[in-house]
């Protein structure tokens, strides 16, 4: 038998009296003690945990989204390329979260589903934030955030400036293209309406992209944003449906009903739009 092997022999720090340990820069501490079950149910700890990581894969999905509109402003698109081509594979692991959360059955979900009170995902602020950046700008969704001024003011922040589909239109502007009623545009709260001008322009870009290379990639990244995201919509109706079928949210929603109502959300409409004209 070999002898056990020491890391130490091949210089691993094995000591973190006075040096900054993995635990301490990940803060481990805060982030392990932040489960606290309201139940003894053994189910309850999964769906805390899916929950807690989605918020921090959406906490980093908002930070490149931010700075992809920044990129873009800026008429730096290579990098923005990068960026959305992350927020797509961050949708894409929100996804597999669903996977593991379907591992529970509707029995062992009962077993603490009354403990959640009126807390829903429907009430996350960091969801609302990625809509609301992306150009789904309904503003009744600000509704149940009232009660926090700091939250309220964070996603009003986000409402008083152009959405990242705004920002990939006034870049169409910047480069020739007659986007009509979204040039004038200087009230950005609002969703704003579909228009021909702007189709137009995306079936120019698109009927010749080797002219219109940086736009045409853009364009393809911001479908591929939709895409997965419209696959975690699609993924969430079918958990929340075998989980509790048709019964209403925790947060007062018509649950499956109401998140089969958000898949007909279109976020980059002239965009899908086009692929009909081409």
């Amino acid at each position: 038998m070999s002898e056990p092997y020491d890391p130490a022999d091949e210089g691993a720090e094995m000591s973190f009296k006075e040096r900054m340990s993995y635990s301490d820069y990940l803060h481990l501490e805060k982030v392990l003690d932040a489960q606290a079950p309201l139940s003894s149910a053994h189910d309850e700890m999964l769906f805390i945990i899916q929950h807690q990581t989605s918020e921090l894969w959406m906490k980093l999905a908002l930070h490149e989204i931010g700075a992809a509109m920044r990129s873009i402003r800026a008429d730096r698109l290579e990098p923005s390329f990068k960026m959305l081509s992350r927020v797509a594979r961050i949708f894409e692991q929100l996804n597999n979260a669903w996977d593991v959360l379907r591992t529970m059955t509707p029995s062992e979900y009962t077993e603490f589903r009354d403990a959640l009170g009126q807390s829903s995902g429907f009430q996350s602020w960091q969801y609302r934030a990625i809509e609301f950046m992306a150009g789904n700008r309904n503003l009744a969704m600000l509704g149940p955030h009232k009660h926090r001024q700091d939250l309220t003011g964070r996603l009003e922040a986000i409402l008083a400036e152009p959405s990242l589909y705004d920002e990939a239109l006034l870049l169409l502007a910047r480069n020739g293209f007659d986007i009509g009623a979204d040039a004038r545009r200087t009230d950005w709260r609002g969703t704003r309406t579909e228009n021909e001008e702007v189709l137009a322009a995306w079936q120019t870009v698109y009927g010749d992209p080797q002219r219109y290379w940086m736009l045409y990639e853009l364009a393809e990244k911001l479908v591929d944003f939709e895409d997965y995201f419209r696959r975690w919509r699609f993924n969430h109706v079918t958990t929340v449906e075998r989980i509790i079928g048709l019964k209403r949210g925790t947060g007062g929603t018509s649950g499956a009903s109401y998140l089969k109502k958000m898949l007909e959300v279109v976020l980059f409409p002239e965009l899908w739009n086009v692929r009909t004209r081409l």
